[in-house]
This record gives C-alpha cells, sequence and structure tokens, in this order.
C-alpha cells in the first residue's frame, strides 16, 4: 500500500519511532503514527496478451514436413516461418507436432 504525504505529495516511507511505527516523509517533516494494523493488498489486473502467431486459426493452413517432435518423437510436424528479427536476419521457423494427443509446439 502506497501513502502519500499530505503536505507535499511524495510518497510516505515506514520508520520506526520511540514507541510504534510511523509513516514519515523524505522532503518534508510531516509524520504520522500508526495506530493499528495495516493491512490492504491488491492485485492488479494482468494485461491481457496477444498471441503472436496469430492464434489458433494461424495453424490451420500450414504444409507438415519430416520433423521429429522433441516430446513425443511423431515424425512429422506442422510449420510456418515469420520473420521475427529484422529484414537482415534468417527467418524464424516455428513447429507444431502433427500427432493431436501431442500437439507440443517449438521453433528453429
Amino acid at each position: 500500500m502506497l501513502l502519500f504525504c499530505p503536505t507535499c505529495g511524495n510518497v510516505l516511507i515506514v520508520e520506526e519511532g520511540q514507541r510504534c511505527f510511523r509513516f514519515a516523509c523524505n522532503t518534508c517533516p510531516y509524520v504520522h503514527n500508526i495506530t493499528r494494523k495495516v493491512n490492504n493488498r491488491k492485485y492488479p489486473k494482468l494485461k491481457e496478451v496477444d498471441d503472436v502467431l496469430g492464434g489458433s486459426a494461424a495453424w490451420e493452413n500450414v504444409d507438415s514436413t519430416a520433423e521429429p517432435c522433441p516430446k513425443c518423437e511423431h515424425p512429422r510436424a506442422y510449420f510456418m516461418q515469420i520473420q521475427t528479427r529484422s529484414a537482415d536476419e534468417p527467418m524464424t521457423t516455428f513447429y507444431k507436432c502433427c500427432n493431436i494427443q501431442c500437439g507440443h509446439r517449438w521453433r528453429d
């Protein structure tokens, strides 16, 4: 929990006083004694992230090749190539296992 100084607006720090803990400002003389237990938690909502490969629809019309799956050793895998770095770098090849029960994804 962040508390702000009512005088100057800076973040208050917790310091140990003579008899108790207190909120204090680093830039001005504002001090406020803590008289009760402070327990307030807020968990930020996580931002939704888009699938950079286009989601499950991206794998609908791709070709397969003779690339063994490193997880289940199935002999074939679907593949697609995407330019993930600058134009002078080679394209990145993404694979998805053809075995429906596995579906492992990896890149080369």
